[in-house]
């Protein structure tokens, strides 16, 4: 079953359950991914939607922030309920360690060196690590690795 049907069938069971929440969150979810379809003209699959995913997760996490500045505690734990629904559409990530180890790797085999090569470095570990890791995390061991 792709991650586009176990989508779809979330929905329904948490339609179901009545359980609103949870509902607003697939669906705007599954808004984004027909937006992405229709503006590109494309199927999104398994791997786009991931990218899809970890975007809206990044712009709730971002809303969380600001709500919290603007001490609005009742709409960031909103939107920290809404990242919960949506973590769950995630392969399982990549630990520090582990992102460490891949990029010290990447560095190594493209022979970067500096800060200068940063961009060859980051298109490398895009490719490679896309999905399976935090891209913040990511883009500070790269930074890391080159300084070094």
């Amino acid at each position: 079953m792709s991650l586009k049907d176990q989508i779809t069938e979330d929905m329904k069971t948490a339609m179901r359950a009545k359980d609103s929440a949870r509902l607003g969150t697939i669906r705007l979810l599954l808004a984004a991914v027909k937006q992405k379809e229709v503006d590109e003209r494309v199927v999104v699959d398994d791997a786009t939607l991931v990218s899809l995913v970890d975007k809206l997760i990044k712009q709730r996490k971002d809303s969380v922030a600001a709500y919290v500045q603007a001490a609005r505690q009742d709409l960031a734990d909103k939107e920290s309920d809404e990242i919960k629904v949506l973590e769950a559409y995630l392969p399982q990530r990549l630990n520090a360690e582990e992102v460490t180890a891949a990029v010290t790797a990447i560095v190594a085999s493209l022979g970067a060196k500096g800060p200068g090569d940063m961009g060859k470095v980051m298109g490398a570990v895009k490719t490679q690590l896309a999905g399976k890791a935090d891209m913040a995390l990511v883009s500070q061991a790269v930074k890391a690795a080159l300084a070094s």
